[in-house]
């Protein structure tokens, strides 16, 4: 049986006209479904308006404990019940989740060496008895971006590590189509040239463009996180791509970037 993971970018979340259109491709997806939602611009224009000044570290953002609220309150909050109203409205019978609700995934709070970022985690876990559960009874899975710890604790995760992950403990039951799908064409060859989209890419060509330091910072941890659900199983096909078409991948067409086996 086949599963299609699709994880939608905050710059995509951020642009109404661009995410409605993305969740009418999305709903045209036959057979089970799983959306992967970032978090966008809502959680720092809310914490603004709260008084809560960003903390960064090393260029990254550090998940402090108001911190923390916020981000639950808007990613699985606010964020993820619109996408899932909007696909109730075409019809895709949609249930969100954060990693909390039904336990869906647990994740271990990141150790404070050698930087502190607070309260993010790192996936541990995936219930795939609860996603067989939801696939058999017709439903849609709509995942944010926050996870917990199994002891109260909820905690910031990345939504691209979420979609591996999740492809990676769902491919000894389905057959996996994992799709990153975000404002970009695909991974580019040269950063600068949004046409010089890369077709098909090797782990030894990623490493190589690692390298020279020609991947753009964004790309890294969806790069990362796709060939790691290529290592660990080759049952999971991985496409990354422009939102507006690498759905299209769906019918069998060529668009974006399609990720190569490492064996």
């Amino acid at each position: 049986m086949k599963l299609s993971i699709v994880k939608i970018g905050g710059n995509i979340i951020d642009k109404p006209a661009s995410l409605n259109q993305f969740l009418k491709d999305f709903s045209t997806i036959e057979g089970a479904k799983i959306l992967v939602h970032g978090g966008g611009v809502l959680a720092s224009e809310l914490g603004k308006q709260l008084g809560v000044v960003p903390l960064m570290k090393n260029g990254r953002r550090v998940t402090d404990a108001d911190t923390l609220k916020i981000v639950s309150m808007v990613y699985a909050g606010s964020i993820n019940k619109e996408i899932v109203a909007a696909l109730q409205a075409l019809k895709v019978n949609a249930i969100g989740f954060s990693g909390a609700d039904g336990n869906l995934m647990t994740a271990k709070k990141r150790a404070p060496e050698p930087i502190d970022f607070g309260f993010v985690g790192d996936i541990e876990s995936v219930n795939t008895s609860l996603i067989q559960w939801l696939m058999d009874a017709g439903l849609c899975p709509v995942v944010s971006p926050i996870g917990h710890d199994g002891n109260g604790q909820l905690l910031n995760t990345n939504a691209d590590t979420i979609s591996a992950e999740l492809a990676i403990a769902l491919s000894d039951l389905f057959e996996v189509d994992l799709y990153y799908c975000f404002e970009k064409h695909g991974v580019l060859n040269d950063v600068k040239q949004e046409n010089s989209v890369i077709n098909a890419l090797s782990f030894n060509q990623y490493e190589t463009m690692k390298e020279k330091g020609s991947i753009a910072d964004g790309m890294l941890p969806k790069l990362e996180n796709a060939f790691k659900a290529k290592k660990v199983n080759v049952n999971v096909n991985v496409w990354i791509g422009h939102a507006s078409r690498c759905l299209l991948a769906t019918q069998g067409k060529a668009v974006g970037t399609q990720i190569l086996d490492q064996h």
